[in-house]
């Protein structure tokens, strides 16, 4: 097959690094892959040694214009078997390249729970008939969709994201090293990670942490992410206020490129998100066997299944509660937790599995469409 996969950035982010995984191993498994990027290349973004068109994206009516227009320059050349977009930009300049003749096949993937208002959904929903198919990362995900009727109950599918178990594994040499150059000492660290966006809700981790470290003063918070710009629908965090209390033990670490060694260093993982997709960083927590406590939103409980600890968004109170309550187990309990985390991993989230499910969905779409 020959396969395009077009985004809007790939900046350091869940839906990217998920989509760079699968068109790598889709290349590895024979099919020719390209990948285009709606906006110009970013100072930090995922890499990787396949082809990438930026297609140079901006604000304006004309730079959308000229946009589309290399696209499709580059899709004739190309000429792909399929399509497959990702988060909203993208879906919807793909199915715009559908109208201008392309692409013969349209395939859009919905990485979140919430993709923006009401102007977004009946965008997806007047330019449904251009898409042969829409896949969602979680069961949440799609419900609601279809509840907003954004798209059609009988054109959704559900394809979970997925985890490289071989990049998160457990490495007692990595997790000492680390936890002696970030100065942990014997503290229990918990890490939280992810683009610093609204929908992390990190006023909410650091509320609920203030009263996990009253009662625990040798607990450190690290949050490893960098402020994500406005995107439209994610929302721009508003500036970090720690707490007073607390103010010692919270470590910003910003954009880091160590995520393995600094789940390795870490105690416990903890996810304070308002809403959510299928947050790949819970996946990668997991299969380093790191304790969970997350909010429940998203494809959350379909990630963790019952290996960590679920509760409320927008809560701090019963997110303090879990998380102290996870402080105070046993190590052997915490030591059990861990491995039936990366065991529901490497049974039910390989990547290596889930490009094969790809690859068949795939297969399915171009014979229904031939």
């Amino acid at each position: 097959m020959r396969i395009a996969y077009l985004l809007t950035s790939l900046g350091i982010g869940g839906a990217e690094k998920q989509v760079v995984m699968l068109a790598e191993r889709m290349a590895r498994r024979g099919h020719t892959v390209a990948i285009l990027v709606l906006l110009p290349r970013q100072p930090e973004q995922w890499p990787t040694k396949l082809p990438v068109h930026f297609l140079e994206v901006d604000k304006s009516p004309g730079g959308l214009i000229r946009g589309l227009r290399r696209a499709r320059r580059i899709l004739r050349t190309f000429m792909p078997d399929l399509l497959h977009s990702h988060t909203f930009y993208a879906n919807i300049v793909a199915r715009l390249l559908r109208c201008m003749r392309a692409a013969p096949r349209v395939i859009s993937t919905i990485h979140n729970v919430y993709e923006g208002g009401q102007l977004r959904m009946l965008a997806y929903r007047a330019t449904d008939l251009l898409s042969l198919h829409t896949t969602a990362v979680s069961q949440a995900a799609a419900a609601r969709f279809v509840a907003l009727r954004a798209v059609p109950r009988e054109k959704i599918s559900v394809i979970l994201n997925a985890i490289d178990p071989n990049e998160f594994q457990p490495n007692p040499e990595l997790r000492q090293d680390t936890r002696a150059a970030l100065t942990a000492g014997d503290d229990f660290i918990w890490l939280a990670a992810g683009r610093i966006t609204a929908a992390k809700d990190i006023p909410n981790l650091l509320r609920a942490f203030a009263q996990v470290s009253q009662n625990h003063p040798k607990s450190q918070l690290w949050i490893a992410g960098e402020e994500a710009p406005h995107d439209g629908h994610s929302g721009k965090a508003a500036p970090l206020a720690i707490p007073h209390d607390a103010a010692l033990s919270v470590r910003l670490l910003g954009l880091r490129r160590d995520m393995p060694a600094l789940l390795n260093a870490a105690d416990a993982f903890v996810l304070s998100s308002a809403w959510e997709g299928m947050p790949l960083v819970i996946g990668e927590a997991m299969s380093t066997q790191k304790p969970i406590v997350a909010t429940d939103v998203g494809g959350v409980r379909e990630l963790l299944g019952n290996t960590g600890s679920i509760v409320p968004a927008r809560d701090s109170t019963s997110l303090a509660a879990a998380m102290t309550a996870m402080m105070e187990l046993p190590q052997e309990q915490l030591v059990t937790l861990g491995h039936s985390a990366r065991q529901r991993i490497l049974e039910c989230f390989t990547m290596d599995a889930r490009t094969v499910e790809w690859e068949t969905f795939y297969s399915s779409i171009l014979n229904l469409s031939r």
